[in-house]
């Protein structure tokens, strides 16, 4: 595949509006590109930006040889996947959700989306 057709795939966007002590701004990463990000003062410079970043990014893997991943598709997880972990964490999280009034698989989903970004 070359850089174009690349560039046509529907890869991941992620746009975030930054405050800290630079400034105000919207910074633009893709998730499929490790290392690869952009900004930009408003959301439209920074989605402009991170398309010109994901040419050099996809153009300099090309070029060196490096496969260049496609999008991620969400149809092939399942939603469910298996974790273990020590009985004191568990019996702690179950307490938690206990508590709450959730079932322990609702609490843990709660608590995963509220620390991931």
């Amino acid at each position: 595949m070359n850089k174009k057709e690349y560039l046509d795939l529907p890869y991941h966007i992620v746009m975030q509006h930054i405050t800290d002590e630079s400034g105000s701004y919207y910074l633009a990463t893709v998730q499929e590109f490790d290392g690869c990000m952009s900004n930009g003062n408003t959301y439209e410079e920074a989605f402009k930006n991170i398309h010109e970043a994901m040419e050099g990014w996809i153009e300099t893997k090309l070029e060196n040889g490096f496969t260049v991943p496609e999008p991620i598709n969400a149809n092939q997880y399942s939603g469910k996947f298996v974790l273990r972990l020590p009985k004191t964490l568990h019996a702690r999280l179950a307490m938690e959700a206990e508590k709450e009034g959730v079932s322990l698989n609702q609490y843990a989903l709660y608590r995963l989306s509220t620390h991931t970004g």
